[in-house]
């Protein structure tokens, strides 16, 4: 009886042991899993890899891959049967040919969303459970504390322009109207921005400049003196940036001026995120003098050459009775045209001849009668 309660005993012992031993094996840790990803900053629309190297051959495994959704959609998965819930995408594998065809390593495929508009770091975090060797012989621990992988989104950013418009002449001492644009098709975002105008340049050291800037939705401030924006600056960025500002310029004297417009970071040290100098020539304000009237009292408009105008070649007079020119001609666009051929005046031919023939005639009569009285 003795002997058999011992040998119960040493069964169970033995037992134990092999149980002892299977636990210890079952809790061997499987430290040498790697994850990288095939960019660590990516535009948005570009897709991204997560890879998983588990640095042994594994015959069974289940990985989860964490991402944020609202920067992430789930593509593709390789080296098992995927699921993905929206946030998590489980990957499982189980090597059917009973060991023979084990994995290495595994990947899973995101693109960032193409309507991205700022700068969006995060990370991917793995974990695991299920891990065991190629035929079963070694089971690993589950990876509870997440292995996790930084991943930036960013747009391509394009640099902001700052435009300042006006048509006209810029006057002196009159408030001139301008807008003053800043935009971007895909500029970077910033939360405290503020904006400055200096005069660089201007005609003399007694010249002021006055920049009242009001925005559709703010209060009417001077760039010059105040600067624009809150006193912890204001939002920029985004996708087809414009901001117009709607300014009253003045400029106390005629001449050339230079200002200088710039954006700064006021959360980077008022890093500069862009500046611009518009040269502007400010002229004086003409006023139109009316040409002065030196007709005589007496003269009408319209009336032509008055009675007192001398009768002369330069002046002529007008015959009252038909408005004819007597000599030369009228002012203005209705003067009558003279003939090419003006009528002759004085003696002519024809009248030489009829005074020879007069002379003969009587000649011819003097004679005559002198030959009756011989």
């Amino acid at each position: 009886m003795t002997k058999k309660i011992l040998s119960i005993v040493c069964t169970l012992i033995i037992l134990l042991f092999i149980l002892q031993i299977n636990a210890f094996a079952a809790s061997v840790p499987l430290g040498s899993v790697e994850v990288n990803v095939t960019s660590e900053k990516i535009a948005p629309g570009e897709e991204v890899i997560v890879n998983i190297n588990f640095g042994t051959s594994l015959g069974a495994y289940t990985f989860d891959v964490a991402y944020d959704n609202s920067i992430f959609e789930f593509v593709s998965a390789e080296g098992g049967t995927e699921n993905d819930n929206g946030t998590r995408v489980r990957v499982t594998y189980y090597d059917a040919a009973g060991g023979t065809n084990p994995r290495e390593n595994m990947s899973v495929t995101f693109k960032a969303k193409e309507e991205l508009e700022s700068t969006n770091p995060t990370d991917f975090s793995v974990t695991a459970e299920g891990l065991a060797n190629s035929d079963a012989s070694q089971t690993y621990d589950d990876i509870t504390t997440p292995i996790k992988k930084s991943v930036t989104v960013e747009p391509n950013y394009v640099d902001y322009t700052i435009k300042l418009n006006y048509t006209g002449d810029v006057i002196s001492g009159k408030e001139n109207t301008m807008e003053l644009i800043t935009e971007s098709s895909m500029g970077r975002n910033y939360d405290h921005v503020g904006m400055t105008a200096e005069i660089i340049a201007k005609p003399s050291d007694g010249a002021t400049v006055q920049l009242l800037a009001t925005e559709r939705t703010r209060a009417t401030v001077d760039l010059i003196q105040d600067g624009w924006g809150e006193p912890d600056g204001y939002q920029l960025g985004g996708k087809d940036v414009t901001q117009i500002l709607d300014i009253a310029a003045t400029f106390s004297e005629p001449g050339a001026y230079t200002l200088r417009i710039t954006l700064s970071d006021k959360d980077s040290s008022n890093a500069q995120i862009a500046t611009a100098d518009f040269d502007i020539d400010v002229v004086e304000e003409t006023t139109q003098t009316p040409p002065e009237d030196n007709t005589p009292e007496e003269e009408q408009p319209g009336d032509g050459v008055t009675d007192e105008t001398p009768e002369d070649e330069n002046n002529p007079v007008t015959n009252p009775d038909n408005n004819e020119n007597i000599e030369g001609t009228t002012n203005g666009n209705n003067a009558e045209e003279l003939p090419e051929d003006l009528p002759k005046t004085g003696s002519t031919q024809y009248g030489v001849i009829i005074s020879v023939l007069a002379v003969l005639g009587c000649s011819y009569i003097v004679l005559k009668n002198s030959k009756k009285h011989d």
